[in-house]
């Protein structure tokens, strides 16, 4: 199977300019945790993602103002993605591997197209070992990371 068949496409996106307060609305808009950011919306060039985490951790528990600080400061840069052609094992080696539970699938010149989460692996990828390999090896590395 390959990624492209499980993939939702043509996830919403934001900037590295907006705030954290517009971020979190289209979380709530779209009702999703993760969103994409991309350089400028005419390319689509992934350069980060931000999480429903970054702004609970990076911003509302250290107080920080959601209309002054901009998502370029909470994303994470560069994040592991693939490919539309790759195939889905590939993926979610790279998901348990980096521990991370969303993958951005960009295109060849790094557009992004779409992205996997484990719900997709759940509910597309008709594996149920698969999705509780996936769902395992990540709660390992979370478990560990709270014990710290």
């Amino acid at each position: 199977m390959k990624c492209k068949e499980i993939m939702t496409k043509d996830p919403v996106c934001c900037l590295p300019g907006d705030t954290v307060d517009q971020a979190a609305q289209l979380m709530k808009d779209e009702d999703v945790g993760p969103i994409p950011v991309v350089a400028d919306q005419k390319t689509r060039r992934l350069v980060g993602i931000v999480t429903d985490r970054d702004l609970a951790v990076k911003v509302v528990a250290e107080a920080r103002s959601i209309q002054s600080v901009t998502v370029e400061e909470v994303m994470s840069r560069a994040p592991v993605s693939c490919h539309a052609e790759d195939d889905l094992q590939r993926a979610i080696d790279a998901m348990e591997k980096n521990q991370v539970r969303r993958i951005p699938v960009v295109d060849d010149n790094d557009r992004i197209i779409g992205i996997i989460s484990q719900a997709d692996v759940a509910i597309r990828a008709h594996k149920p070992e698969t999705t509780a390999e996936v769902v395992e090896e990540i709660s390992k590395s979370a478990a560990a990371s709270t014990d710290r």
